[in-house]
């Protein structure tokens, strides 16, 4: 079937998966007639009704601990944040007691839960929902963390995570969702009617190139491919990889990329400091430090709060141009 966005893909991976396994709930804020209001669930209440998919008040810390109360007792919960920007209200539950309670058992109590949460800005919702903070579960021992870009790796990533019996956080960009009432920047492809899993710590090589390379997770594939499109125009041939995972991470693809063409420029919408492309940009040198011709490049958000103002949440968030322009000045300092 042909899907558009990432919400679709992961509402049909959920549904696949709780036909499969009953022992896989839903729950969280406005999982039924919203379909969280990303569209993450959408569908599903009407399928599996009251029994397997229901919504809780809004209060985050209750509901990370109803799942992990429920995957204590054998189920595996599934569970909507609604913004990323809303763990603070829950993350105690989060990773004081989902991330190691499996390990403080000492075996006896696996955690198989998958929380599934809208990340990201570009329409002006503001500091408090527009944060990308996956860098704050990949610094955490115990959580998977996974982020798709393509309705085909949404699908089989979900898929994948529900068939797991760790935590794992799955993280989908708004402007990748193609719902309606949000801007979209993602693609529409063909995804197969059929259950699959697509593989953790393996990137995706999004475009082969020689000159360059271009890392980079969620929406900003997109707009790294679209950069690369204009320097292929100026003559330069980038590599755009795609990560899928931060945890675990695919530190041999990266690294041979790396080695390939000699110049990285690693690109996130997190914050810059602490964050994504610090962790990739020190796994590269530590194993392709004589390969490299420059020092790594770095693009991410500078350390601000997301401004509600256009043309500021535009200026902190890296574009098109910006990509290009940083990809360009690493080529041309070799």
């Amino acid at each position: 079937m042909k899907i558009r966005g990432i919400a679709q893909a992961i509402s049909e991976a959920i549904k696949q998966e709780m036909e499969r396994n009953d022992r896989i709930v839903v729950l969280g804020e406005d999982v039924t007639y919203w379909g969280a209001v990303f569209g993450f669930t959408m569908g599903l209440f009407e399928k599996f009704d009251r029994k397997r998919v229901f919504d809780t008040p809004i209060a985050e810390q209750t509901f990370m601990g109803m799942a992990v109360g429920a995957a204590a007792a054998g189920l595996h919960p599934v569970v909507s944040l609604m913004f990323v920007d809303f763990l603070g209200a829950g993350f105690d539950q989060m990773y004081n007691h989902m991330a190691k309670n499996y390990y403080m058992s000492g075996g006896q109590f696996p955690m198989p839960v998958t929380i599934i949460t809208a990340i990201g800005g570009g329409y002006g919702d503001s500091s408090q929902h527009s944060q990308v903070l996956y860098s704050l579960f990949a610094h955490l021992p115990g959580f998977k963390v996974v982020v798709p870009s393509t309705p085909y790796d949404a699908k089989g990533l979900v898929t994948k995570a529900l068939r797991d019996p760790n935590p794992i956080v799955v993280f989908g960009h708004k402007l990748l969702t193609g719902l309606p009432f949000l801007p979209f920047e993602g693609t529409e492809e063909e995804v197969p009617d059929e259950p699959y899993e697509v593989e953790f710590g393996k990137a995706a090589l999004r475009r082969e190139g020689n000159d360059l390379t271009i890392i980079s997770a969620g929406l900003m594939v997109h707009r790294s491919l679209r950069a690369a499109e204009m320097l292929q125009q100026d003559g330069i041939s980038a590599e755009v990889i795609d990560l899928r995972t931060l945890i675990p991470l695919d530190e041999e693809t990266i690294v041979k990329s790396a080695k390939k063409t000699g110049r990285v420029l690693i690109v996130d919408e997190d914050y810059m400091s602490y964050g994504m492309t610090g962790e990739v940009a020190f796994r590269i040198q530590a194993k392709a430090l004589k390969d490299l011709k420059v020092p790594i490049g770095r693009l991410a958000v500078p350390d601000v709060p997301i401004p509600f103002s256009e043309p500021l949440e535009n200026a902190v968030i890296p574009s098109i141009k910006r990509i290009y322009n940083e990809a360009r000045k690493l080529y041309q300092g070799s």
